[in-house]
């Protein structure tokens, strides 16, 4: 009796081993469906260094909408590596997408990227590039509010703009740091006959 209980635990114990292994086994097996990026036309290349970033399928699907919206293989590899490096998953393929069909370079919305202005804001700033407003202005901003400074909003400026005031003193106003409470004081003025070098004098 104690020989066939011995063999029963010895038999209990392999199979709780070999269920150990496998659940082990099975939590370092991560499949990632890459076929959004394949059928968004990315390279072989491309995919395999997104692979090597250990991407999940919910980035592919995002890093796929962005790379249908016009941005180059290597700067999606570069937006999900920027995105990686801060611990952070990649969920902003839209406001991407929003930023280049609105008319902006890649080269701007990789950095804008990197300050970590893709979330809530990005509907402002694809907004700012629908006006006609730079991608130098709109970048300036996003460069204000990811340091926390006081910046004119993407409707100032565009007001600003329908004043007739040029690319080059709105982006100083933005490079200047203006806060938007003194915006109503500055299409004021203007509306009364200041000129732009009268304005920037103020500041």
């Amino acid at each position: 009796m104690r020989i066939v209980l011995g063999k029963v635990r010895l038999a209990c114990g392999f199979l709780l081993a070999a269920g150990v292994i496998a659940l082990a086994g099975c939590h370092h097996i991560s499949f990632t469906d890459m076929k959004p990026l394949d059928d968004a036309g990315m390279s072989y290349d491309a995919i395999e260094q997104l692979r090597a970033l250990d991407i999940t399928s919910t980035e592919a699907v995002e890093i796929a909408k962005a790379k249908q919206a016009g941005l180059s293989d290597s700067n999606c590899v570069e937006i999900a590596r920027i995105y990686h490096g801060r611990g952070q998953h990649f969920d902003a393929g839209g406001a991407v997408a929003g930023l280049l069909r609105a008319g902006m370079s890649e080269g701007p919305v990789v950095e804008i990227a990197r300050l970590d202005q893709l979330g809530f804001g990005a509907g402002e700033l694809q907004a700012m590039r629908l006006a006609g407003l730079s991608d130098a202005i709109v970048l300036e901003v996003a460069r204000h509010r990811a340091a926390g400074k006081p910046v004119l909003s993407g409707a100032s400026l565009a007001k600003m703009k329908n004043t007739g005031m040029s690319e080059a003193t709105l982006l100083e106003l933005a490079r200047l740091g203006v806060p938007d409470s003194d915006a109503a004081a500055i299409i004021s003025s203007r509306h009364h006959g200041a000129g732009e070098a009268e304005i920037l004098r103020h500041y």
